[in-house]
């Protein structure tokens, strides 16, 4: 069967930069899908975006349908016919509605019966005739949340539409899209080359949209090309540009034809904090910073223009101009702002409702100061800087920049306190407290920061729970994973020995009388060990030897990690495997045992010279973890333990558990019970998979 290449291309008013990619992905997928239902067969879609257009090429399309086998199955023959043997009115109408006569129909007989049957080969549809059903579902399927009208159309899309090209090799699919008649012309670029340019097949699509129409479609290398060209001048600049991925894409997403130039600024807003100033770059103007070989902020920028200028210095000048009062605005904001001193913010934060029933953001700061003294006692930490940073942790929101920019919370807290002469420790917590900000991001460096961050993100999980508005489904307002996650980074990783039950007893006492914090302890540790299961999967950790921890929820994630480490260890040894099913079948005889167990094993019922060696080398071993236990070092008790593999092999083989005698039975139960009990100090093992 023969093949063409499909092109579509909709070709609209400036689409939403921060969505284009979105919606390009979402329009291809819906295409393949609409013909894979079709049972259209092709080689390859592949999607295309600009911000006048949405396009999609799919490779080797088949001409048509295949053609199928159709059965339809009607009433059985009982029904079918009369006791003379004539048709039924159940027979004729079944005929009818398959466009023939009855005695055209077969009969189908299976064990349950015989039935009237209408067998035919249904030819296929051309694909000509689909295409356009196809693009107008897929089309209505996109995810745009407000879609607008315009002129007189009653048509709806995200921006109005005003071409649509539909070629299905060299031929015009006649439709209409979106009130739009197809046709076989595309438009270039918006001032370069504004007039149509006439397509023969989807082969042309990409060259001549380049040349003659100034327009690069495909986004990835409009992108690169962005990349390149940045990079580029901040080399001749002598520096290095700031490429954020977000700002990249929406960049790419902005321009048709990208033509990359460097400006400059007056050097003396560098005396601003430099991260305000990239904020204002980037956020506001869509510039891409430069920074010399140390990192340091340097007085120019790099913009993106969507023209190829005759005369590029009157562009540069024109994004000099604009830039200049935004980069004033932020000197201004860093003067004012720097005229009161932070800790003058304190009272403002009572008139901003952090959440209604848990109060103000001044309640959550004292709570957050309380809750940071008492975890930097009890890690031997400065309990002043800590309560200092608690207090301050919410007052820069409160300041002109970050109400400017937001995203420079935290950060300009600690510019405005080294600025008020507060202790260092203290200026860098207040930007450490939002660390993790994101998946991978880094952690606090310093203690009162890592004392900071797990004081502001306990109390929102613990007082968001406390008032019944836990995370559900995929809505999570508070960011409470992502808090939960936070957390145990920083104790893991940080080496912090504190338990999730102890410090949260300390977050619900600040609460006092607001809400009942107490009876929210379980679920929020629940919840925060949960957040351990994707942690551990992230580092290759397999879901048995996470099970075999989490079944015994220890509460303190560092010695929950510990325990990780040392069964991960474990179960690589060539011990592992016996000892796991050891650890199983004792599991399975210990379910079995109605009332109590026997605590201790007397040695006069020790008959079997199997029963007589476990019962002494587990004395020894027992001996030698048991300090180990109490320093938290699993992975040597396990390494310790691993040594009782032949003799419990031994045992298993030579010895019967159940046997007649009550006092020796019972006795062997006690033995394999402290065997048991030694290994569940670290993990249940019989959830090890081999």
């Amino acid at each position: 069967m023969s093949t063409k290449d499909l092109l579509i291309e909709i070709g609209t008013e400036e689409l939403p930069p921060k969505a284009l990619n979105k919606l390009s992905a979402a329009f291809t997928q819906s295409v393949e899908q609409g013909l894979k239902d079709s049972n259209v067969t092709f080689r390859q879609a592949t999607g295309y975006a600009a911000p006048r257009r949405l396009a999609i090429i799919v490779t080797a399309v088949e001409e048509s349908q295949p053609d199928r086998d159709v059965e339809k199955r009607g009433p059985s023959i009982q029904a079918a016919y009369d006791g003379d043997g004539n048709p039924t009115k159940a027979a004729q109408g079944f005929a009818r509605s398959c466009g023939v006569n009855v005695d055209e129909l077969t009969r189908l007989k299976t064990d349950k019966g015989e039935w009237l049957v209408f067998r035919e080969n249904e030819k296929g549809k051309q694909a000509v005739e689909l295409i356009a059903g196809i693009v107008n579902q897929a089309l209505a399927k996109l995810p745009i949340p407000k879609r607008m009208r315009w002129g007189d159309h009653n048509e709806e899309f995200v921006r109005p539409v005003h071409w649509v090209t539909l070629l299905f090799g060299s031929d015009i699919v006649e439709a209409e899209i979106l009130g739009i008649k197809t046709g076989n012309k595309t438009y270039g670029h918006r001032f370069h080359y504004p007039q149509a340019i006439s397509l023969n097949s989807a082969e042309e699509y990409l060259s001549k949209l380049e040349n003659p129409g100034y327009v690069i479609v495909d986004t990835a290398a409009r992108k690169n090309a962005i990349m390149q060209q940045v990079e580029q001048q901040a080399e001749q600049l002598g520096g290095r540009a700031l490429i954020d991925d977000d700002l990249l894409d929406e960049v790419t997403a902005l321009v048709e034809w990208p033509v990359a130039l460097a400006g400059d600024f007056d050097e003396h807003f560098l005396e601003v904090p430099a991260e305000s100033l990239i904020s204002s770059m980037q956020d506001h103007q869509k510039y891409f910073p430069v920074v010399d070989s140390e990192g340091k902020l340097m007085a120019n920028f790099i913009t993106i223009s969507n023209i190829d200028s005759a005369d590029m210095s009157k562009v540069k000048q024109g994004n000099e101009r604009v830039i200049r009062p935004r980069l004033s605005d932020a000197a201004f904001f860093w003067e004012q702002d720097c005229r009161q001193p932070l800790e003058t913010h304190i009272d403002s934060l009572d008139k901003v409702v952090f959440q209604n029933k848990l109060g103000s953001l001044g309640d959550k700061s004292r709570r957050v100061a309380k809750i940071a003294e008492k975890i930097a006692e009890a890690l031997g930490e400065n309990k002043n800087y800590a309560h200092r940073a608690g207090l301050l942790s919410k007052c820069d929101l409160m300041t002109n920049m970050v109400f400017e920019f937001t995203d420079l919370q935290g950060i300009m807290g600690r510019y405005y306190a080294i600025n008020d002469n507060e202790p260092g420790d203290v200026a860098i917590a207040l930007d450490e407290q939002y660390m993790p900000r994101f998946a991978g991001d880094s952690l606090p460096e310093t203690s009162t920061g890592q004392i900071l961050a797990l004081s502001d993100k306990l109390d929102t999980l613990l007082g968001i729970f406390a008032i019944g508005q836990k995370p559900t489904g995929e809505k999570d307002p508070f960011a409470l994973r992502r808090a939960a996650l936070g957390v145990l980074r920083i104790l893991i990783e940080r080496n912090l020995m504190l338990d999730l039950k102890d410090m949260l007893a300390i977050a619900a006492s600040t609460f006092q009388d607001t809400v009942d914090a107490e009876s929210a302890i379980e679920d929020v540790v629940d919840f925060i060990l949960d957040r351990l299961r994707v942690y551990y999967l992230n580092q290759d950790v397999s879901i048995d030897v996470y099970d075999a921890v989490a079944v015994l929820r220890p509460t303190c994630p560092m010695d929950f990690d510990r325990r990780i480490v040392a069964v991960n260890a474990f179960k690589s040894m060539q011990e592992a495997e016996s000892l796991a099913a050891a650890n199983k079948r004792i599991q399975n005889i210990l379910k079995k045992i109605e009332g109590g167990i026997q605590q201790s094993v007397s040695e006069k019922l020790l008959t079997e010279a199997a029963e007589k060696k476990l019962h002494e080398q587990l004395t020894i071993a027992s001996e030698k973890v048991m300090p180990m236990f109490d320093q938290g070092d699993y992975k040597m008790a396990l390494q310790e333990l691993a040594g009782l593999r032949e003799t419990v092999d031994a045992f298993f083989d030579d010895v019967m558990v159940m046997v007649d005698n009550e006092a020796v039975k019972n006795n062997r139960i006690a033995l394999l019970s402290q065997l048991a009990g030694l290994f569940i100090r670290v993990a249940d093992l019989s959830r090890l998979q081999s």
